[in-house]
């Protein structure tokens, strides 16, 4: 089978080569998949230049997130061979989604409903479960809350604008440019923002009548990231989703204390198999009814994978790319 391959670390178009490989066998617990789709996201890059935690050793595949068909079950996996499925992949263990087939463990695959599309299902369960994490079971997030979405034009920000709009949030989003924020407003974005860190927090409070955001979804980080916190409302919660900038946000805890808001850690993998059986068929619920969105804004052709994990590298992607082999 064809499969993209990290051989040194570098950008991705330098990173990748395309190789020829026998499928993967999957463990008891694992199954392969056929690959309808593959989504591309930061990870991936991240595992390209070797800075990401869970990089795995040279040469290996990357790619976190499919949708296809399973064609081989291990005996403890549990699901049968045909179901199709959208999943995380076993990429950690050199195994990820940017091939022909590819493997993950069975409590990482999760059903897709026979209306959405590979390429709908390939970005849809990181995004929307992360978005989800944050907003429902970390941030406690009420109908009429104001919310500020940061890195609003990215896949996981674009999952919270679409979730925090269908649950009744008063949706703000910090996207720049004119091409981000009207994709943001086509999710449900109340407001959009497009300003610099140093004049941000003024424009939300101007945007909210100077009272402030009740929730930040953060998956930035950095000298934006920190300067939104200024905009937190009393009671606040600022949820810690990611880094996307490179650095994590810096948070004064006198400020906390001083202002009493909340810095919530927000983790969206790695929990009870139970809770994200529950969460992904509350959010399937959403997307039957037409509450949440989750097309993917380009798809690619598998040969030009590279090049379209370059975008997502220089930060000139909007929402999620997938790719079709």
């Amino acid at each position: 089978m064809r499969a993209w391959q990290v051989v040194h670390h570098g950008e991705p178009v330098d990173a990748l080569r395309l190789v020829d490989v026998a499928p993967p066998d999957p463990a008891p617990t694992e199954v392969r998949v056929r690959v309808g789709a593959a989504a591309l996201g930061l990870p991936d890059v991240l595992m390209c230049r070797g800075s990401y935690p869970l990089t795995p050793m040279l040469p290996f595949t990357p790619g976190q997130e499919v949708a296809g068909i399973v064609t081989c079950a291990g005996a403890q996996s549990g699901i049968p061979i045909g179901t199709r499925v959208m999943a995380v992949t076993s990429f950690f263990a050199g195994h990820g989604g940017f091939a022909e087939e590819t493997l993950a463990a069975a409590h990482s695959t999760f059903p897709v409903p026979g209306e959405m599309s590979d390429a709908e299902a390939a970005g849809f369960f990181i995004a929307y479960h992360t978005a989800w994490v944050a907003l429902v079971q970390r941030g406690r997030l009420q109908p009429g809350e104001r919310l500020l979405v940061l890195g609003a034009g990215g896949g996981t920000g674009a999952a919270a604008v679409s979730l925090g709009r269908a649950l009744g949030a008063q949706v703000i989003a910090a996207a720049g440019g004119a091409d981000k924020g009207a994709y943001c407003r086509s999710l449900g974005a109340h407001a959009v923002i497009d300003q610099p860190a140093e004049l941000l927090a003024q424009a939300v409070f101007t945007a909210t009548g100077g009272h402030g955001v009740d929730l930040i979804f953060d998956p930035v980080g950095g000298a934006v990231s920190t300067a939104a916190v200024q905009c937190l409302a009393n009671e606040g919660r600022l949820l810690v989703v990611g880094f996307a900038s490179g650095e994590w946000v810096t948070i004064s805890l006198l400020d906390a204390v001083m202002r009493n808001y909340s810095v919530v850690g927000v983790m969206g993998a790695g929990r009870d198999h139970a809770r994200d059986t529950a969460a992904h068929a509350e959010l399937l619920r959403l997307y039957r009814e037409g509450l949440i969105r989750t097309a993917p804004t380009r798809t690619a052709p598998f040969d030009q994978l590279p090049t379209a994990l370059q975008a997502v590298a220089d930060r000139k992607s909007l929402g999620r790319i997938v790719v079709v082999p």
